[in-house]
Parts: structure tokens; sequence; C-alpha cells
């Protein structure tokens, strides 16, 4: 099982999360490429820790949209959006390729990630900009969305994600942040869902049913508090029930 982290969300003097410290823990991290969160100089610095410690680097892509954090839908033009996911790939592997490695993978950020979930157009946009930048360019996603399909359409390689700390709704679907359940914030929860991902293939949604949930890469958020508590027990508690961890790409 893949264990993945949002990291490099930080810019100028403003750092979010702990970068350093879930560097030890995870086996991917999803980088901001500057348009959600990070700039050059904190790209370069978590890439350069990520290739010292062997860890895989995805392009986490997202929105224009730094004072919002990425998490606010943007209605954009196919060519555009196409392109601003073609430059953020561009800058990341720019800063990999220093340290001796690539980008291995992309996923969107934020409100990209979800409404590519279901808008033909923008996954789509996100579909152009990999295969013209990487065919062979794994992409990180929910199963079944509009983005994974389209994916698989191309030709590219897609890789279910779960998310050990938000809730999910009956129909698989994410709770929207903002709203009661969205958030998992107890570490012992969060590994207790985590080790149900990886070996049971479920989850408990809100409202108590279990629900499929076939994943290889499971994320926790950088920015959720006590994030770095959190991915020690997912981590600890996956490695206790055997399974191995390594990177999906």
């Amino acid at each position: 099982m893949d264990l993945n982290a949002d990291l490099g969300e930080g810019f100028g003097i403003w750092r979010l999360g702990d970068d350093e410290a879930l560097l030890h823990l995870v086996t991917s991290a999803n980088v901001a490429c500057g348009f959600h969160g990070g700039d050059p100089s904190t790209m370069r610095r978590v890439c350069e820790s990520a290739a010292r410690r062997g860890v895989a680097v995805g392009a986490q892509v997202g929105y224009r949209d730094l004072a919002g954090f990425g998490r606010r839908r943007i209605a954009y033009d196919f060519a555009e959006l196409r392109d601003e996911v073609t430059y953020q790939l561009g800058a990341l592997d720019a800063f990999c390729r220093l340290f001796g490695t690539r980008v291995r993978y992309l996923k969107p950020h934020g409100a990209l990630y979800h409404v590519a979930s279901t808008d033909e157009s923008q996954a789509a946009a996100l579909v152009a900009a990999v295969t013209g930048h990487d065919p062979d360019l794994p992409v990180l996603c929910m199963a079944g969305s509009t983005l994974a399909q389209l994916a698989v359409g191309a030709g590219l390689p897609v890789v279910a994600e779960g998310f050990a700390d938000r809730g999910y709704l009956p129909n698989g679907a994410l709770v929207p942040r903002g709203t009661p359940g969205a958030l998992v914030t107890d570490p012992d929860e969060i590994a207790t869902r985590a080790v149900r991902m990886a070996t049971e293939r479920t989850v408990v949604a809100v409202d108590g049913t279990v629900i499929p949930c076939a994943v290889d890469s499971i994320c926790v958020h950088g920015d959720t508090p006590g994030a770095v508590s959190a991915a020690e027990l997912v981590r600890a508690s996956l490695i206790d029930a055997g399974v191995p961890l390594a990177p999906f790409a």
C-alpha cells in the first residue's frame, strides 16, 4: 500500500504543516506546484528531501488560487486549464531533476480534484496535460470518477485513492468540507480506517453503512490538525496489520 500526503503547501514566510516530519512517514509526496500553495523555494526543498528519502514525488496541481487555497471552484476554458496544469507539471519536474528524480504521478488538489471527478471538460483538460507531458504518468484520483474514466480511455495508468481522514457519503463521494463529518481528526480512528481500507477494501460512511473502497494509495492530509501523529499511527498500524508500504510509482 502507498501512503501519501499533501506537502509543500506553504509559501514565502508562511508554512503549512510539517513537511520534514511527514517525509519520514509517507511513501509518496503530493507536492504543491505554486498555484494553490507552494513556491519555487518550497518546491525545491521538498523535492530534495523526498529524493534523499526515496519518497516518490507527485505533482499536486490546482487552480490558480493562493488566496482560496485552491478550494473554490473556478470555471476554466479547457485550453487554459490544460496549459496551467502543464505549467505546474513542468515546474515541479524541473526541481525533481535537480536531485536525480522526476515527477512520478499527478494528483489534482482541492476543488479541482472534486470538480474533475464529475466535470468532463475539466477532467479532459487534466488528461490532455498529462498525456502531453508524459503519456506514462499515473493519475491519482477517486476510483470510478469522470477523471479516472477519461484517463483510462486515454491509456493513462490510474491509481485509486482513499482518504483515511475524510468522511465518506454512502454513494462513495467525500463529505463536502465545511459540513459535519467532513474531517476525521482522531488519530486512532484515522488509523483504523486506513487499515480497513487496506485489508477489507471498505470504509464506513457517515451514516454507518459499509461501502466498497478498493484503493492502492491512502492519503493523510498534511494540513489536518495532528497530521504527523495521525500519519505515524497510520504507518505503524498498517505495518502491524501486515500491509507492506511502498510507492505505487
